[in-house]
């Protein structure tokens, strides 16, 4: 983003939006993978340890799961690059 018509604090207030923005999108993108994953995989609360069903199906969710986001933002750079040229 271009912020070159604020002057130095607007700038740097922006700077601080945008970064906030940026780790609540973080959190809210970290939570949702610790519920789905959980919800999927916890299934014997006996013990403090994962069994290795538990472990493996944990891995196998959060790939799939950053797998998919990292798609998805893929596609919408894409969307993005595609808007920008037809300006």
């Amino acid at each position: 983003m271009d912020f070159s018509q604020f002057n130095g604090s607007e700038q740097a207030h922006m700077t601080k939006v945008i970064e906030k923005k940026q780790m609540q999108d973080f959190m809210r993108l970290y939570s949702g993978l610790v519920e789905k994953c959980f919800n999927a995989c916890a299934q014997d609360f006996t013990s403090k340890a994962l069994t290795t069903n538990e472990s493996t199906c944990v891995q196998n969710c959060t790939d799939k799961f950053l797998k998919h986001s990292e798609r998805v933002g893929a596609r919408f750079a894409e969307h993005n690059a595609e808007q920008m040229q037809g300006k």
